[in-house]
């Protein structure tokens, strides 16, 4: 089943994050273009990690990032596009193949019946599928091909990328959604909506990762051939830093914020030793009470931070086989990215060229948008544009059993006793 966003006038994303909630309301032109009349974003509360803990703050957050963006707009909205995030979200292929007639060419016809061979039946073991992509097709068990019309073969196989969420996670997010008299008419993985909105063309033809690196969450996208071929996301995130540097220099959550962005950097320089910062110890409001620091002290708790969420990514690239190939783009979006000096020790650690991604593929943005920070809610209304995605008409939700018989049972029992 294809939703029909591209025939709506007016479109609205929704982007539930970890440390803001933002939300965008777009007329949408006949020449398909894409015009931004209102947006709103707030503080979020009730949220961490991307997983929902408190569902009424978690409504009082998206309820007033989406009256900011409709008084702007001066329209209600009661549809929206959202986004789908947390450290569970999680990607595997899978591949069919049919017969087709060597004495002609591949037609729409064949495309459209080896997609739903592929989607057909589709077991996602207590998740929600959240996405169903075809990524690529291969004739003959040949090599990759992105469009097999108009070629000659026997056999045409495609991979279908699967993007999958626990359902326990979605029906939370859902919830948040409904209790703000809102209906969910589409979602995205985080990750893949910000790719849509910062990566040009040949980057998603040629190969990059696109790394959301939001409060909680570091969402990742892999593009190729024009098409995401791989999703993941680690539990570490912007958040984090402050948490750290509250702890480190015994302030508030919300100064060690301010110093986050007012002087932190991922990397330390020769003149941080000398420079001094004001601190506020925690729970003090005295002026006379505030201690200086050298920046340094700063930075020597964010430095080790970054490195990690780097390194995590690095193992991410290793189950990908790109650890090693230097030549494949990173894209760093998202708030987290705005640290200085993120591209710098990206660069170094991944050993791959880096860049910090804006929305880009909107034209007209309001300058405000125009930030890394919003690329998932920009990406949001560019997903539902172009959306293209077919849903199996039958999802088997239950655990996949590869043990039988007696020795299937004994196996159950030592797992649920030991």
């Amino acid at each position: 089943m294809t939703h029909s966003f591209n025939r709506l006038t007016t479109i609205a994303a929704l982007d539930i994050g970890s440390s803001k909630v933002s939300c965008i309301i777009a007329r949408i032109s006949r020449d398909k273009r894409i015009n931004v009349v209102g947006y709103g974003y707030n503080a979020s509360k009730g949220i961490k990690n991307g997983i929902v803990v408190d569902i009424n703050q978690a409504t009082l957050s998206v309820c007033n990032a989406v009256e900011a963006a409709e008084q702007m707009a001066n329209e209600r909205i009661d549809r929206v596009i959202v986004n789908v995030s947390g450290d569970k979200v999680k990607s595997s292929i899978k591949s069919a193949s049919i017969s087709i007639n060597k004495n002609r060419p591949v037609c729409e016809n064949d495309i459209n019946k080896v997609i739903e061979r592929g989607i057909n039946k589709i077991n996602v073991e207590n998740h929600e599928l959240i996405h169903c992509l075809p990524t690529c097709y291969r004739l003959d068990n040949g090599e990759d091909i992105k469009d097999p019309r108009n070629i000659f073969g026997e056999n045409l196989s495609v991979d279908i990328l699967l993007g999958l969420m626990p359902d326990i996670m979605y029906r939370n997010l859902s919830l948040v959604v409904e209790n703000a008299h809102l209906e969910i008419a589409g979602k995205a993985f985080s990750s893949y909506a910000s790719g849509l909105s910062c990566l040009v063309d040949d980057e998603k033809e040629i190969g990059a990762t696109v790394i959301d690196i939001g409060g909680g969450t570091t969402s990742i996208a892999t593009f190729k051939h024009g098409y995401p071929v791989y999703f993941s996301s680690i539990a570490v995130g912007g958040n984090n830093v402050t948490n750290d540097i509250a702890y480190g220099l015994t302030t508030s959550f919300a100064h060690a914020e301010r110093l986050k962005t007012l002087h932190g950097c991922a990397f330390l320089s020769s003149q941080d030793k000398s420079e001094m910062i004001n601190v506020y110890p925690v729970g003090e409001e005295d002026d006379s009470l505030i201690k200086q620091v050298p920046k340094s002290d700063l930075i020597s708790i964010i430095t080790p931070r970054i490195e990690e969420i780097f390194e995590l990514i690095n193992l991410k690239f290793k189950e990908q086989g790109l650890a090693d190939i230097s030549s494949h783009r990173v894209v760093l979006t998202g708030g987290g990215s705005l640290l200085a000096g993120m591209r710098e020790v990206g660069s170094m650690v991944l050993d791959k060229q880096v860049r910090i991604g804006k929305p880009k593929n909107v034209l007209n943005l309001p300058e405000i948008l125009y930030s890394p920070a919003f690329s998932t809610c920009v990406g949001l209304l560019l997903f539902a544009l172009n959306y293209t995605e077919k849903k199996p008409n039958k999802i088997i939700n239950k655990p996949i059993r590869s043990d039988s018989g007696l020795l299937g049972s004994i196996s159950s029992w030592f797992k649920q006793n030991f």
